[in-house]
């Protein structure tokens, strides 16, 4: 099998690292061999985007005319929609609905942000002398955009748009497991009209490719979307550079029901806030609170529906839970479990692997909920990635919101209740950066997205996201008649 080609500096060419495979996590089976990219190729992928983002081809275009490249990249992904939802179904096992899904919402981004491209304005500030002050923003420079290996077009659709929309030139490291919808989305952005050099991919090691990007003193911006521990060290590294930094980290939700709830739009909502994406999701709601009135009704509903998820192919529509990204990310969950269970956690609720013919060559498990543990256990208080919930119930809600808050992280919450002033106490009370009521999951390029705590720094989405990848400029303008009185 040849190794698919990398992009480096607008280049299509095989990457001067070792050659690994891209695997389907259903069956294991090998969807693309490729060569990673090396530190070499980090150094001459660097090197263009400055020399691109230094040429007024991109970077000195009007924003009108950057905004028409971007409605390109849009209609393009959205012409090869079905080939890039099979893509990246076949890249980390998720259902074709949710990846279909997943690309729509690539092109939005595009969209959304090309309009926010060419009706971004500039501001006069309010003058305080015989002068007209204004503040402008200039792009960066060359930005880092590292993404994750559970939604890729989607992240990098997130990362990419605002940061080309803002006139750079941008290094795409995509995580190591999940390259192909990174390369396919280097073409589409060539193909609408990119310049050679804008826009690099370069999938490897983090540990490798990552750090070399971040270190490299032409990097001017990294935007990070993965893990807390891996995060923190970027932040490090970029600290010695004195760099602007944007992570979305890890989270470790609570989802909240109150004993007035509708019943079937919370059991429905839990469901798809912790099993849709299989859990391996930043804002999963992996902590149910249940009022202490309703908890064992609601359990048998929730429990109930939880056992009758359609876990399977991830190339039947009718799928609902495909399998996990790796073996070695199942055994992870899987010991996580066993803690719970030795940490005194009893189980409602999946716990092993489904058994077959399917379900044996690929990664996946069952949907699992537990109960009984304590707020202070590790499973309640360590982000695991994936389909497992931990149940607890609650009676007033001062102690359930020193529960809530009682995490190292700050990410999203879920409130079910009809009480709409007790939903509104509480979403302000809750430390994250997202809160949904009598919903869940439900997010939209055009609202801003930011985590607090272990969670993350820095905002993603809205209108003004494009001014995260921007440099802040004060411009004044003397109209004074007579010369400046001090040197007289």
């Amino acid at each position: 099998m040849t190794p698919k080609p990398i992009c480096v500096g607008g280049e299509w060419r095989r990457g001067g690292g070792d050659v690994y495979a891209s695997r389907y996590p259903a069956d294991d089976s090998v969807n693309a061999e490729l060569a990673a990219a090396n530190v070499a190729d980090v150094e001459e992928a660097i090197e263009a985007a400055d020399a691109a983002r230094r040429r007024p081809d991109w970077s000195g275009l009007k924003p009108h005319e950057r905004a028409g490249v971007l409605y390109r990249i849009s209609s393009l992904i959205r012409e090869r929609a079905e080939e890039l939802a099979q893509l990246q179904r076949r890249d980390n096992g998720k259902p074709i609905s949710e990846t279909r899904a997943l690309v729509a919402s690539a092109a939005g981004t595009f969209q959304f942000f090309a309009a926010a491209c060419e009706t971004l304005e500039e501001t006069i500030t309010p003058a305080r002398g015989d002068y007209l002050s204004m503040s402008v923003h200039e792009p960066m420079g060359v930005i880092a955009a590292i993404t994750p290996w559970n939604s890729p077009i989607a992240s990098e659709a997130q990362k990419l748009a605002p940061a080309l929309a803002a006139g750079n030139a941008v290094i795409v490291k995509p995580a190591e497991v999940t390259p192909l919808a990174a390369l396919e989305l280097g073409r589409i952005c060539e193909q609408a009209g990119v310049p050679k050099g804008v826009v690099s991919v370069l999938p490897g090691k983090g540990s490798v490719i990552g750090d070399a990007i971040v270190k490299h003193p032409l990097v001017k911006k990294v935007s990070f979307t993965g893990g807390t521990m891996t995060g923190r060290a970027l932040a490090q590294l970029a600290a010695k550079k004195l760099m602007p930094v944007t992570l979305e980290l890890g989270g470790k939700s609570p989802t909240i029901v109150f004993e007035d709830a509708d019943l079937d739009h919370a059991v429905h909502g839990v469901l798809f806030g912790i099993f849709s994406s299989s859990g391996e999701s930043c804002i999963a709601g992996s902590r149910l609170f249940v009022h202490e009135s309703i908890r064992t009704p609601f359990l048998e509903r929730l429990v109930a529906k939880a056992n009758a998820l359609r876990v399977g192919d991830p190339e039947d529509p009718r799928t609902q839970m495909g399998p996990l990204i790796t073996a070695k990310h199942r055994e992870s969950i899987e010991n996580y479990v066993q803690l719970g269970l030795d940490e005194g956690g009893r189980l409602l609720a999946g716990g092993e692997r489904p058994r077959g013919d399917l379900f044996d060559r690929g990664w996946f498990y069952k949907p699992t909920v537990l109960t009984g543990l304590a707020n202070d256990a590790r499973i309640c208080q360590e982000e695991i990635f994936g389909p497992v919930l931990v149940a607890s119930p609650f009676r007033d809600e001062a102690a359930l919101l020193e529960q809530a808050n009682d995490s190292v992280f700050g990410l999203a919450a879920g409130i079910w209740t009809r009480d709409y002033k007790r939903a509104w106490r509480v979403a302000r009370a809750l430390e994250v950066g997202t809160v949904w009521i009598n919903t869940y999951k439900q997010l939209s390029i055009s609202t801003p997205f930011s985590g607090i705590k272990d969670s993350g720094v820095g905002i993603e989405k809205g209108r003004l996201g494009i001014l995260q990848y921007k440099h802040q400029k004060s411009v004044y303008l003397g109209l004074n008649e007579a010369p400046l009185p001090w040197a007289d």
